[in-house]
């Protein structure tokens, strides 16, 4: 698999360096890297890439499998991925912006339209300002180094997103990790925090693998009780938690006491790429002049944009899309339980469906596929080691039928591995 493009490599530096030595160091790299890809095999947690042929949605075509494919696994919350004004803007953004900037944001890459959507989703979270990145993984890389310094301290969730805990590494602030959803445990980093100039609280409102919800109402207490600021990360929350869809700040009646909010504009808001910083102004002017995410990487394209921006328009005009997903997560989660099957999390479109064995997982993964029910085992490293689940997501896109088949198919794949009776 490797070893083709490795050689090739030995022949660009012919002449520069021996190429029987280059060859030798090439032929031991590439001896390790496949006894890696052998141990990630034998643990069961090799992750292959199935091909989708269509575009997104609840039903979906798989190459190599049925025709009809029931997607359960995306993270197309409110249905958007494929709503026909959100491609048609899409595709007047490209007819009329083109199809890229080729540049970065202060040089020659800032249009009207992104100006506008930073403007709308600011509007959206009732915060100061906001400022774009290519995803909210480089958000989370971009803003932590810019806001901290030694003098402060950061206070982590010891379960918060890989992207949040990569940004936490690029800056030099004091580091605090507390156990998950633990405020006690936060309570205590807090006073040993007090020596540091700022203080910074930093969650995912709503844990990916889990879909359990960070308590902001008494992390916000004790934010104000020992002087820090709070940050959450809100890719799994945005458009759809709280009676409008502004998140769990929203949902838990904080909107208020939170001064900085990431999210994503690739998941419930459009589907495409995309994601965003929102807070005070005068954060947002110091990342536009420091973050190296968003100094040193090509706008957001404008398609992208566009149908970013319709996405949000829908939402902020109407919250029905985002109301509907309650009910349609109750039945599922119900229709499970009663099944027999362990669902973690609560109240969240996000409903892991715990397995424990990573083997396990994928081959039921695959068992449903055949079923017409698309979903995907996850394992280590996405989760703990011992936490493997099949991770089922549920749009506001998904009928009822659609939702009673998928629980049919949990059925008697569950019986066939013996996961229930």
């Amino acid at each position: 698999m490797l070893r083709t493009p490795l050689l090739r490599l030995a022949t660009t530096f012919r002449g520069q360096i021996s190429p029987a030595r280059l060859r030798s160091a090439l032929a031991n790299a590439n001896k390790i890297l496949e006894a890696e890809l052998q141990s990630i095999k034998g643990a069961g947690t090799w992750k292959n890439e199935r091909i989708i042929t269509s575009k997104q949605g609840p039903h979906i075509t798989v190459q190599g499998s049925r025709e009809d494919t029931l997607n359960f696994c995306a993270n197309n919350y409110l249905g958007l991925s494929s709503h026909p004004e959100v491609i048609a803007a899409g595709i007047a953004a490209l007819r009329d912006y083109g199809a890229g900037l080729s540049s970065v944001r202060f040089i020659c890459g800032t249009q009207d339209l992104h100006k506008n959507l930073e403007q709308k989703i600011a509007e959206f979270h009732q915060r100061d300002d906001a400022i774009l990145y290519a995803s909210c993984f480089d958000a989370n890389a971009g803003i932590f180094e810019v806001l901290l310094t030694p003098e402060d301290a950061i206070l982590s969730d010891e379960l918060n997103h890989a992207s949040i805990i990569d940004g936490i590494r690029l800056c030099k602030a004091n580091k605090y990790r507390y156990r998950h959803l633990d405020l006690t445990d936060l309570e205590s980093k807090l006073k040993e925090a007090q020596k540091h100039r700022l203080r910074l609280i930093v969650t995912d409102g709503v844990f990916s693998m889990d879909g359990d919800i960070a308590p902001l109402k008494e992390i916000c207490d004790l934010a104000e009780k020992y002087n820090a600021l709070v940050f959450i990360d809100e890719c799994h929350a945005t458009g759809f938690m709280g009676p409008t869809g502004r998140g769990t700040d929203e949902l838990l009646g904080v909107m208020d006491r939170v001064a900085i909010i990431n999210s994503t504009l690739g998941k419930a808001l459009g589907g495409a790429a995309g994601g965003y910083t929102v807070g005070p102004q005068a954060l947002i002017d110091l990342l536009r002049q420091r973050s190296r995410p968003y100094l040193f990487s090509n706008t957001l394209p404008p398609p992208v944009v566009g149908c970013a921006t319709k996405a949000l328009e829908l939402l902020m005009a109407s919250a029905e899309i985002a109301q509907s997903m309650a009910a349609k997560t109750k039945r599922f989660r119900s229709e499970m339980q009663a099944a027999g099957f362990k669902i973690g999390g609560a109240d969240h479109p996000i409903c892991p469906v715990m397995l424990g064995d990573a083997r396990l997982a994928s081959l039921m993964a695959d068992d449903m596929l055949k079923k017409g029910i698309y979903v995907i085992g996850f394992s280590y490293p996405v989760v703990p080691k011992g936490k493997a689940r099949i991770r089922v997501q549920i749009s506001a896109a998904h009928s009822n039928e659609d939702i009673d088949r998928c629980v049919d198919s949990f059925r008697e794949v569950g019986r066939k591995h013996g996961v229930v009776s």
